[in-house]
């Protein structure tokens, strides 16, 4: 039985309209479908495909902001939605995309994520050099079973993430070109994009760095919209009309007030029972000492009330949030969660001092941070 959502969460759409299911869609109009993988997108057939991806660009922040993409939006207006995966976030959102798998299989729950067995975080972005991303993410990604099915798959993205942690365990198996820049991205995947079957895996960052930094209400929020805007309607135009051009994004946005935020380090009791916080400011995992599950989540409840849902473990698993969890990535996973409503943030100036400088965060199920637009262009 499906458990109801609160009002304003919107549950993941996995093995429909999720980010999952991309790769699997796109397989199956190239005419290689991957089996074993929901592909729940109604996608032409078309000899080459390129997959955009726009870090940070919710489909309501787009169609609020239209008249500062009017290219995007157009497409908006005649796309469907779909859903990043639980938590929107970018490390668990770009692998599910690469893998075609829910954030229960391939295991990268959050931005951090307790290791098993220790009292560290393993940082999905930056990583961790005592941790192999092929054991952390042993499944083959849908993008390198593509490309063992005879597709030439591209990834183009920035060189610093060439080799990373993050792109061993989402996209391996595809053929990495590094461009920093925009017209170094869309000469790379026109060259990329010319030969047939094909897909190019294309993306940006920089708007989700700009609403981190100045938030999504902010005039550079907008500049750095209307320049993926851009850049998007190029991409178009230098493509053949036969080579398809899908854009996605990872997740959306919100913009957290200084009022709208509770630190734990200035709360009484929020620590208590806490042995390590880990998530991000809009979903945090909470791993408790021995016995204190309980007493954290009556806790953290009644702290927070209406500002969060605050589950268990179980609670959080049983909702399918996650889609179904591996034994291996359960224990990554909080005893207790909490996904915050609203504008809220929970942050901690103690374990997460920069994340607090931040002014637009994500990785809650509002429907801002989980509904993605779909766009065929």
């Amino acid at each position: 039985m499906t458990v109801p959502e609160p009002s304003g969460f919107t549950a993941p759409a996995y093995g429909d309209r999720s980010l999952a299911d991309v790769i699997p869609s796109v397989a199956r109009a190239l005419g290689s479908p991957l089996d074993g993988l929901a592909a729940g997108l109604d996608l032409p057939d078309a000899p080459s495909y390129v997959v955009f991806l726009v870090d940070g660009m919710g489909a309501e922040l787009l169609a609020r902001h239209a008249h500062a993409a009017p290219y995007l939006s157009s497409l908006l207006e005649k796309s469907a939605t779909g859903t990043a995966g639980v938590p929107s976030t970018t490390a668990t959102s770009l692998t599910s995309l690469g893998t075609g798998l829910t954030p229960g299989a391939h295991g990268l729950v959050g931005f951090t994520a307790r290791i098993p067995g220790t009292d560290r975080l393993l940082n999905h972005l930056w990583w961790d050099k005592h941790v192999d991303p092929l054991e952390w993410q042993p499944h083959p990604t849908a993008l390198g079973r593509l490309a063992h099915a005879g597709v030439q798959v591209t990834s183009v993205n920035k060189r610093d993430f060439d080799g990373s942690g993050l792109t061993v365990a989402s996209q391996r198996g595809a053929t990495y070109v590094g461009a920093d820049r925009v017209g170094e991205r869309i000469a790379a995947t026109v060259s990329a994009s010319s030969s047939a079957p094909s897909l190019t895996y294309v993306y940006d960052s920089d708007l989700d760095w700009t609403g981190h930094k100045f938030g999504v209400a902010s005039t550079q929020w907008l500049q750095q919209l209307a320049m993926v805007d851009a850049e998007a309607e190029q991409l178009r135009e230098a493509l053949p009309p036969s080579t398809r051009l899908l854009v996605v994004a990872d997740h959306g946005m919100v913009d957290s007030p200084r009022g709208s935020r509770v630190d734990v380090d200035e709360v009484d009791g929020m620590r208590d029972g806490v042995a390590l916080l880990g998530g991000e400011a809009r979903f945090r995992h909470l791993y408790c000492s021995a016995g204190a599950v309980d007493d954290v989540a009556a806790t953290w409840r009644a702290v927070l009330g209406a500002r969060a849902t605050v589950l268990t473990r179980e609670e959080a698993v049983a909702r399918g949030w996650f889609g179904d969890v591996a034994p291996g990535v359960l224990p990554r996973l909080g005893d207790v969660m909490v996904a915050c409503h609203d504008d809220t943030a929970v942050v901690s100036s103690v374990d997460f001092a920069y994340e607090d400088t931040l002014v637009g965060l994500h990785g809650s199920l509002t429907s801002a941070e989980m509904v993605i637009p779909i766009l065929l262009g």
